[in-house]
């Protein structure tokens, strides 16, 4: 796979960091950062639920599909 360039994202975050800074802040950034994207992703699929009107028992249903395929084993 060729490598590529810089995202735009990591292109910004060199400018605003350029400078070194406390593992302690690095650690902040890093949890920060990951939020960030936990609730993107969270948005996401609140929204897929949403549009196909998943309930929370819809989810049980699928944990014991899963059970179900294993103990069949």
């Amino acid at each position: 796979m060729p490598m590529q360039g810089l995202s735009n994202l990591q292109i910004e975050l060199l400018k605003i960091y350029s400078n070194n800074i406390s593992e302690n802040n690095l650690h902040e950034i890093k949890l920060i950062l990951a939020k960030y994207f936990v609730d993107k992703a969270s948005d996401a699929m609140d929204m897929v639920w949403e549009e196909r009107n998943l309930t929370a028992q819809d989810m049980v249903d699928w944990t014991n599909e899963h059970n179900r395929a294993q103990n069949s084993r």
